[in-house]
């Protein structure tokens, strides 16, 4: 009893605007909304940009009309992305919290403008910079705020009470700020 025959509206929010709210009518499986299936859907909306959120849910016609979403994938035709929002709940007046409705933001990394390129530096920046954090290396962080050392013992030990001085030589210093 987990599908629906509802009728089930979605809205779909980009930062250049939103579809308005559109029924999800013809679906590539002859019936829609079934327990395990997957169905399809073609929206035509003008170009959204980086999509951020949807609305889905459904009139509540109908007899069995509980509906548990497990996710919407939109596949974003100009830019070729996917764009996850995951839901895993149950939209049904007499289930979960009894909404029929769920507004859902997007889980998926690829909406960020240069997630990427972002991604491949902080891994780079990672390899270049985890001989800090091996055995045996003691971190020392400097606080502007209190003008202290706090420091990182090999052996897991924190002494956060803030030292004035430097007294581990040279070891690896990060400035916070």
């Amino acid at each position: 009893n987990a599908g629906t025959e509802a009728g089930v509206y979605i809205s779909v929010y980009g930062e250049r605007g939103d579809t308005g709210s559109r029924q999800l009518l013809r679906s590539q499986k002859a019936k829609k909304f079934l327990k395990g299936q997957t169905d399809i859907f073609a929206v035509e909306a003008v170009h959204l940009g980086c999509l951020y959120k949807i609305v889905i849910g459904h009139n509540g016609l109908g007899s069995g009309n509980g509906w548990f979403l497990d996710k919407v994938v939109i596949k974003d035709p100009v830019t070729d992305l996917d764009y996850t929002f995951l839901c895993h709940r149950w939209l049904d007046q007499g289930q979960d919290d009894g909404k029929t409705a769920r507004e859902l933001p997007v889980t998926d990394a690829s909406t960020f403008p240069g997630r990427q390129e972002l991604e491949l530096k902080r891994e780079k920046t990672w390899a270049a910079e985890k001989w800090k954090f091996q055995k045996g290396i003691t971190l020392q962080f400097y606080n502007r705020l209190t003008r202290g050392f706090i420091c990182l013992y090999p052996d897991g030990r924190v002494d956060a009470l803030g030292d004035k001085k430097n007294k581990y030589g040279k070891v690896f210093c990060m400035w916070m700020y």
